[in-house]
Parts: C-alpha cells; sequence; structure tokens
C-alpha cells in the first residue's frame, strides 16, 4: 500500500523551532570555522589561486570542520567515537552543504569571491543559518533527529 504524505505537518512549534535553531547554530559554527579560515588565509598570504578553487576549498574545510565539531559534541554527550562521527556526518550533511553554498554565494554576489570584510561576515552567517534552518526545523520534527 502507497503511504500518503502527511499534509498536517505543524510548522508553529516554538520549541522545535528553538532546537532547530541551536543545531543550526552548531552547525553554522562549524562550517564557519573551515569556511573563513580558508578564506583569510588566501587573503592574508596573497597566494594566487583562482577564486573559484579558493571557494571550493573553503567550502570543504567547512564541512570537515563542521563534521569534527559535531563529533566532539556529540561524543561528550557519551557516545562512541564510531557513533558520534557517523551521526555528524550522516544528519547534517545536507544542512552544511546548502549552508556552505549560500554563504560562498553570498560572499561572491557581494564582494566578488575569497574576499572577507568586517560587513559581509554577518551577511554570510545570516544567510547561512537561515538556509538549513526550515530542513533542519522540519527533520527534527518529522523524524526527531537532533545531531545536538
Amino acid at each position: 500500500m502507497i503511504e500518503t504524505a502527511n499534509t498536517n505537518f505543524n510548522w508553529s512549534c516554538k520549541n522545535t523551532w528553538r532546537q532547530s535553531a541551536k543545531n543550526t547554530a552548531w552547525c553554522l559554527l562549524g562550517c564557519s570555522i573551515g569556511d573563513f579560515g580558508t578564506i583569510l588565509f588566501f587573503q592574508l598570504t596573497k597566494i594566487p589561486f583562482p577564486v573559484l578553487i579558493i571557494m571550493i576549498l573553503a567550502i570543504i574545510n567547512g564541512l570537515i570542520t563542521s563534521i569534527i565539531l559535531e563529533t566532539f559534541i556529540l561524543i561528550r554527550q557519551n557516545l562512541d567515537f564510531k557513533k558520534a562521527f557517523k551521526t555528524a556526518l550522516g544528519m547534517s550533511f545536507i544542512s552544511m552543504i546548502s549552508m556552505e553554498i549560500t554563504m560562498n554565494l553570498t560572499d561572491y554576489f557581494f564582494t566578488g569571491g575569497a574576499i572577507l570584510t568586517w560587513w559581509v561576515i554577518p551577511l554570510m552567517l545570516i544567510v547561512g543559518f537561515l538556509t538549513p534552518w526550515p530542513y533542519n526545523y522540519w527533520r527534527l520534527k518529522k523524524y526527531g533527529i537532533n545531531c545536538h
């Protein structure tokens, strides 16, 4: 028998929005460390790499640092390393990818890419937070899946 989609999904649960915001913020912190660190490295060293390559490296490093941070948080919540790593990798990877892509697109549209300025960083963080937040809410509400 074919299951029908639940049309009564509740998008108005304040507790779930609050918890999903917390989860999204942790993900944003992890992604930002690797992303901003990579862009800042190339900006300060003036190594002549193409902007696209720098942004791809920033995305990859952001994903790596986010997975490391989430794994560490889960280990501190008494999960063994293997389970914590697998959970961090699997549960929020879509969030991390969408966050990284939108942060870097924001940087690209406002600065030409791979340039951190005092005014673009808050924009990147806001866009990076808002993009995956509804997905994180949906996943938490529908499946009870929480990575922190």
